[in-house]
């Protein structure tokens, strides 16, 4: 059965603005309408499509609809393209925070510098990336996972370095008598959330119980690492990030093994010329700066 693209384009559109008077206020059609369309979508599916909730919220059936809407959408730019001068296309993508903060902005920069496009960025941890792609929420992503989401195809990117490191006052006030598995027990740590295992995994390879210390959480990747450079814990930030810290003296290396996080891209598997330039020079950019995957 053919589904109409303007049924799957309001359930999009709905998602994307957070209720149905809001979508009908961007598609200039009644509230009514924009709940008959989803109500004939949901018929055609044969369940429920969206829970009215404020803000109202996709199924897991929805996500194969929106994703077919997304993809319609990025293709009728692409058609449209050298035609319409106007015409702005958008490109969400998912992202890690330590991506965002480091090399990825510099490629998306290029991409804005010869095409008219603005790009909708989601930030997650690299493991939870891959799950916007599945959904229909993004064209592309930068996640730890290797194996393609269905209908998209993968690249690999590089891998990311993280080393333990302190402002040296802290250090000097913590770790006095060693960095050893009792000073670490005591000293705090700064995760950047409750989804963040990169000290903890440090702390369990350098046999220290991840329990044990206090430890403050700084959900934002520059803040993350002010707080480290301020003394509040100790934490493992990404060379590129911490590398001029150390060389100025400003941040102090604990030791311990480092932990390395492959990344990949990855991106629906369709013929567009814009979400291929945008992998074109991500997959550039992280190939020039990170370290090759093993």
């Amino acid at each position: 059965m053919r589904v109409p693209i303007e049924l799957v384009e309001t359930l999009a559109v709905a998602l994307e603005e957070g209720s149905l008077d809001a979508a009908a206020r961007r598609l200039h059609v009644t509230p009514s309408a924009v709940s008959q369309r989803i109500r004939a979508l949901e018929r055609i599916a044969g369940q429920v499509l969206l829970v009215r909730s404020k803000p109202v919220r996709a199924t897991e059936a929805a996500h194969r609809f929106v994703r077919y809407a997304r993809q319609l959408a990025l293709l009728e730019r692409d058609a449209w393209e050298g035609l319409d001068d106007e015409g702005v296309t958008s490109v969400p993508l998912a992202v890690n925070a330590d991506s965002l903060a480091t090399w990825f902005l510099p490629p998306l920069a290029r991409v804005a510098a010869t095409r008219n496009v603005v790009f909708d960025l989601h930030r997650d941890d690299q493991d939870f990336t891959a799950g916007l792609l599945e959904s229909g929420t993004v064209m592309g992503a930068v996640t730890s996972r290797r194996t393609p989401v269905a209908g998209c195809r993968v690249s690999a990117l590089g891998a990311l370095r993280y080393e333990a490191v302190a402002q040296p006052a802290f250090a000097a006030r913590w770790f006095a008598g060693g960095i050893d598995a009792g000073h670490l027990a005591a000293a705090p740590v700064v995760d950047f959330d409750r989804r963040d295992e990169l000290q903890t995994r440090w702390l369990r390879h350098t046999g220290v119980d991840p329990a044990a210390p206090p430890r403050h959480r700084v959900p934002a990747s520059q803040d993350f690492a002010t707080a480290v450079l301020l003394g509040l814990g100790w934490a493992l930030l990404p060379t590129l990030q911490s590398g001029p810290h150390v060389e100025r003296g400003e941040l102090v290396r604990l030791g311990g093994e480092d932990i390395v996080v492959p990344l990949f891209w990855q991106q629906w598997n369709l013929a567009s010329p814009v979400l291929d330039d945008v992998a074109e020079h991500i997959v550039a950019e992280a190939r020039r700066v990170l370290e090759p995957v093993a």
